[in-house]
């Protein structure tokens, strides 16, 4: 991601947990009906460290994750408590030591099940170490990746249980990046939301590897829709020999995805190089059109 789209990306994550979005109202303007948005803010929580994700319950419950620190939630009556941290971080009811925080690497996306109100579970995407695999000789060589969690959470949201690691393989082969500007720890994706039918979609980015928007074995550079197993949806239609979790590929760093109320339709926002970021309308089975690998003669 350039600087740029790093200061948006900045701002906009929050603006978010400042309430913006959440009192955000449409009036209606001009003779031809157009419903334009008025933003209004309002300070719910200040002093955090890179706020990322939050995920919100029908009582206005927020579940909420910074990049370098970890989970936490605020209850609806104001009270906050530190549910599960990254390796080093203090204060928190539990924390796993395979997960990390560099560049634009650490705990990313969070969302709540569907059925929370009866199972208390939550996911979350989160850099990790775990899943070492084996040919790593340097320090430009990287055998980490990116991982979905999944946890009950304390009917007194003081505490998560139950870590279940979901997706463990989103870039876990050993490589080398062969693209500048941020290396392998950057382009992680990591939004989560729950789409229709109550499946959980997964976004992720290339991680500066040039094959991997575009290899069907390969997780980076990819939007996945999978159970709350980390199974594949049985609707997905990825090309013959892609992995069947995989909903659409070729993409550079999707940190952004919703659906159309009319029709459940999915809609990405992905860092583009430079300038060039973009909205899509994601077509089940179809290409982005990322292809940054090396072409030779």
């Amino acid at each position: 991601m350039n600087s740029l789209a790093r200061f948006f990306s900045t701002v906009a994550a929050s603006a978010v947990m400042l309430g913006l979005a959440s009192n955000a109202h449409a009036e209606h303007h001009g003779s031809k009906g157009m419903d334009v948005p008025t933003i209004k803010s309002t300070m719910v929580m200040s002093g955090l460290e890179s706020p990322w994700d939050m995920a919100f319950l029908p009582d206005g419950t927020m579940f909420y994750t910074e990049k370098c620190k970890g989970l936490s939630v605020r209850t609806k009556s104001g009270s906050v408590h530190a549910l599960y941290g990254m390796k080093g971080s203090s204060g928190y009811s539990d924390s796993g030591s395979d997960l990390f925080c560099e560049g634009q690497a650490g705990m990313l996306g969070v969302v709540a099940d569907i059925n929370f109100a009866k199972n208390r579970t939550i996911y979350v995407y989160s850099a990790s170490n775990k899943y070492h695999g084996s040919g790593c000789k340097t320090n430009f060589e990287r055998c980490d990746g990116n991982i979905v969690m999944k946890f009950k959470v304390s009917n007194d949201l003081k505490s998560v249980s139950g870590r279940t690691d979901i997706v463990k393989d989103i870039q876990y082969k050993p490589f080398m990046s062969n693209q500048p500007f941020g290396g392998p720890s950057a382009h992680n994706g990591g939004r989560l939301r729950i789409g229709p039918g109550g499946y959980l979609w997964v976004t992720g980015g290339d991680r500066h590897r040039g094959i991997c928007p575009q290899d069907g074995q390969l997780l980076c550079g990819k939007v996945l829709r999978i159970d709350g197993d980390g199974n594949a949806h049985p609707g997905n239609n990825p090309p013959a020999g892609f992995d069947k979790r995989i909903y659409t590929y070729g993409h550079r760093n999707v940190q952004g995805i919703d659906f159309r109320p009319s029709d459940g339709k999915a809609f990405t926002s992905e860092h583009g190089p430079w300038h060039n970021d973009e909205i899509t309308a994601l077509v089940n089975g179809g290409n982005a059109g990322w292809d940054p690998a090396e072409k030779r003669a």
